[in-house]
């Protein structure tokens, strides 16, 4: 059974940090290409971070770019997003996805960025 179990997601103000992580389970996990999405109120889900199977090639979104950096562990199998000066426009439900033979998601995790 796949699961993408995601976490570290909550309600923190403007210039903040927060560290997502999403464990997976049930598939080859070092031969996924893994990545971070996010879905806003009233807007399309959208790519945030990627990282290849060997976490060689990481790709970023514009609008987050020098301020998120993606992590995998193939050992643990997890991969993590660490978000650093975060903004209100970043506030959004986080989605952790494995593209492969499969596509694969998690189940979401809330960010909010509000002062």
């Amino acid at each position: 059974q796949v699961q993408l179990v995601e976490s570290g997601g909550g309600l923190v103000q403007p210039g903040e940090s927060l560290r997502l992580s999403c464990v997976a389970s049930g598939f080859t996990f070092s031969m996924y290409t893994m990545s971070w999405y996010r879905q806003a109120p009233g807007k399309e889900r959208e790519l945030v971070a990627s990282i290849a199977s060997r976490g060689g090639i990481r790709n970023y979104a514009d609008s987050v770019k020098g301020r998120f950096i993606i992590f995998r562990d193939n050992a643990k199998n997890t991969v993590s997003l660490h978000m650093n000066n975060l903004k209100p426009e970043d506030t959004a439900v986080y989605y952790c996805n494995g593209r492969s033979t499969g596509n694969y998601w998690g189940q979401g995790t809330q960010v909010t960025v509000s002062s």
